[in-house]
């Protein structure tokens, strides 16, 4: 009898691909002190509470927003977030992803990240240029974070080697910034970021800014970004900060059974009141953007957003 359960259970995990699927989903986030890992917290929570297919979520630590679609690619994690810009290079197999493209697709659009450049208030660094000799935290080495640094240094006829990088979680970097180790930290977050604002708790901080020209100059090199200003009180700065952002947005492998998406879309877009209450960065997030992602929706996803047309 224990035999014939048991070849009835594998006849119909076969018969029904949904139900081999229904097990633990490992989302992608980055390190820990920035906006991906509790955003990836909070949509597991949403989708372990609301989810109907028999899938739990768990968010896991990873390098970020680099690394996330190379992890979704070798089946390390199931889901994972990105942005805009590295999911269109990752899908055609350029720049950081040269070594192949990746089979993904769009779930849907998040909250905006936007680069932090954060010195101590009254630290002569007041433009990207004063980095040239200064101890600077990076964040992870497969991060956003480097990932745009890597895009605007040369822009200003600058590369790494400029500038003493440490590779840091941004709990880290900017813990480091605080004790006077570091001259200047990094974190691309949405906002208010937790790292910045644990930092700011104890410590009177500046923006770092673009001098003239530059943002713009950045802005017409990859129209993927935008400009961002981040109001002074988010972390009681003495000015608003102008920093340069990007859209994110939830990845999935193009194998993912389309139930699953929709199911997990469900979950988390039909309580985005739940979904903003339980985390600051959701209040921005602006459903209707998932229709204009850098690459083509998940047929779950495709499924989920056609039906809500009506409301946008």
């Amino acid at each position: 009898m224990t035999k014939l359960i048991k070849a009835a259970a594998i006849w119909l995990i076969i018969a029904n691909p949904l139900l081999s699927q229904a097990a633990e989903l490992r989302i992608g986030t980055a390190s820990l002190g920035g906006a991906f890992y509790p955003m990836g917290q909070t949509i597991s929570n949403l989708v372990n509470k609301y989810g109907t297919q028999g899938s739990s979520m768990v968010p896991i630590v990873t390098g970020g927003s680099v690394q996330n679609p190379r992890l979704l690619g070798s089946g390390e994690v199931d889901i994972a977030i990105t942005n805009n810009n590295l999911a269109a290079l990752a899908v055609k197999g350029v720049g950081a992803y040269k070594s192949g493209s990746i089979d993904m697709s769009a779930v849907a659009a998040l909250h905006p990240s936007v680069l932090h450049m954060i010195v101590m208030k009254g630290s002569d660094i007041k433009t990207i240029e004063d980095l040239k000799g200064k101890r600077v935290a990076v964040g992870s080495a497969g991060g956003g974070t480097l990932g745009f640094l890597n895009f605007l240094l040369p822009l200003h006829d600058m590369s790494l080697e400029d500038m003493t990088p440490s590779f840091l979680s941004y709990s880290d970097g900017f813990s480091q910034l605080s004790d006077g180790a570091i001259d200047a930290a990094f974190a691309l977050s949405g906002y208010p970021a937790g790292a910045v604002m644990q930092a700011a708790a104890s410590n009177d901080l500046a923006f770092i800014s673009f001098s003239d020209g530059m943002l713009e100059k950045a802005l017409e090199a990859n129209p993927v970004y935008s400009g961002v200003f981040i109001p002074k009180d988010v972390y009681g700065t003495e000015s608003a900060g102008l920093a340069i952002g990007v859209n994110n947005m939830l990845i999935v492998s193009n194998s993912t059974s389309p139930e699953i998406v929709e199911d997990i879309l469900h979950s988390i877009f039909d309580h985005l009141d739940e979904f903003a209450a339980q985390n600051a960065n959701a209040k921005q997030i602006i459903p209707e953007m998932s229709l204009e992602l850098s690459i083509p929706l998940h047929p779950g996803a495709e499924r989920y957003f056609e039906a809500r047309k009506a409301l946008y």
